[in-house]
């Protein structure tokens, strides 16, 4: 079960059909939106040529026919914090950062239709920066963008096993050293932390921080903050950083913190419920014993998180409950005042597990629970979500675009949790092969 997921996708080696595909008959959410019902729309080399309704969109001579009445399609997803490379079964571990297992992962991501992910500063050695130079690497998985290693104080920033990953940075010199080898790399984004952890780290100051966004800033290099506090996110805005890869969530969003944002209309927060969700119960919730979670995540990562969830304390349990709902309330005061929220799940981290490509289905059920139509929570995780990553062609159907979409079997317009009851993921053209174990 730990491998077989990644040997059927391998098996799809990419190759690139150039017979014109015609899909008719869906309801089709095309990320910018609209909806259209009975929709048809042409794929041809890995490519959207054509999108309307069934009936006026003229198919290209011999073009192929797929029926697909009665379904729903959507983008494929983008995920904007994920941790790549630690993860392999129930094991957490720096001697997992291989080439093979994180292959795995981005096949893992593709079977459950996410066709990109960003690796949020705690990679190892060059290995991601050429999966995503490379255009021959022989996968058929999500696309990676990276901010490879994050700044962070010595000893302080990620949780281990990756907390020796980032750049350890004591000042200003080193700081600005860091971000020039970043740039010398062409990461995507530069990551910083800003977090003491409770008390147990040290925390990136200020005087850091706005060396490495002035440096970054200079190199055409956007900064993207993992933060905790308030004070922290409105500080950082004021010194210019670009987007928050978590949302405040030591107290209430206030009206100095929207007008900041109101001043910055671009600013962005990935939400990452997922993990802290995790931690509000005893009891493993019902999404564990679906068939779809089982045909990509391996036995031994269900059977640890249900441990995990089965030794939490009432008292544990109460304290997160009311961190998770402030958290909640936030994320829908900062939805209610436009403020771009993205899918980001931290999958692959410490808090979040293992479970990739599943995560991010999870997480558009809690983004919904804490206010967003289902319809706001797909944008998040489709259009918002590429646009961040900078990836115009991913995150809407559209001619021109990326022939990257998910066919689902029930409408997520009407549930959100519909985006599980997936039938079939094209990513980039190719159908992604999705054996049952």
């Amino acid at each position: 079960m730990a491998t077989w997921c990644a040997c059927a996708l391998v098996a799809q080696a990419p190759r690139t059909d150039a017979r014109a595909v015609v899909f008719e008959g869906a309801r089709l959410i095309t990320g910018d939106g609209r909806v259209i019902e009975r929709s048809a729309f042409v794929v041809q080399d890995g490519t959207f040529t054509s999108v309307g309704r069934q009936g006026e969109v003229k198919p290209p001579p011999g073009a192929t026919h797929v029926d697909l009445a009665g379904k729903t399609v959507m983008p494929a997803l983008v995920d904007v914090h994920t941790h790549l490379g630690y993860r392999k079964g129930a094991t957490f571990a720096a001697e997992n950062f291989t080439r093979e297992n994180v292959l795995d992962e981005l096949n893992r991501f593709a079977y459950y239709g996410v066709a990109a992910v960003a690796s949020a500063g705690t990679d190892r050695g060059d290995l991601t920066l050429r999966l995503r130079d490379d255009p021959d690497v022989p996968h058929r998985g999500a696309l990676v963008r990276t901010a490879w290693r994050g700044l962070a104080p010595p000893g302080a920033g990620p949780n281990p096993p990756m907390r020796d990953a980032p750049y350890g940075v004591s000042t200003e010199e080193e700081a600005r050293r860091d971000v020039r080898e970043l740039a010398a790399k062409h990461v995507d984004f530069v990551k910083i932390w800003v977090d003491d952890r409770n008390g147990t780290v040290a925390k990136l100051s200020p005087v850091l921080y706005r060396a490495i966004i002035g440096e970054a800033h200079t190199h055409n290099l956007r900064v993207f903050a993992h933060i905790a506090t308030l004070a922290d996110a409105k500080d950082l805005l004021r010194s210019g950083v670009d987007g928050f890869l978590h949302v405040v969530r030591d107290r209430a969003v206030d009206e100095e913190l929207l007008a900041l944002l109101k001043a910055r209309p671009q600013i962005f927060f990935t939400l990452t419920l997922f993990g802290p969700s995790l931690t509000t119960d005893n009891a493993a919730p019902a999404w564990l014993d679906e068939t779809a979670i089982r045909e990509g995540v391996s036995p031994d990562v269900i059977a640890q998180l249900k441990e995990s969830m089965a030794s939490r304390t009432p008292a544990a349990i109460e304290i997160a409950r009311e961190e998770f709902q402030r958290l909640a309330r936030n994320v829908a005061t900062l939805n209610a005042a436009g403020v771009p929220l993205a899918l980001g799940t931290d999958v692959g981290g410490a808090s979040a597990g293992g479970m990739f490509g599943w995560t991010e289905h999870i997480e558009l059920e809690h983004m919904v629970a804490a206010g967003l139509t289902p319809a706001q929570a797909i944008a998040a995780a489709t259009r918002t979500a590429a646009g961040i990553l900078r990836l115009d062609d991913l995150g809407t159907i559209a001619a021109g675009r990326s022939a990257s979409f998910i066919v689902l079997d029930a409408n997520p317009l009407e549930r959100i949790a519909n985006t599980r009851r997936i039938a079939r993921v094209y990513l980039r053209g190719v159908e992604v092969g999705r054996n049952r174990n």
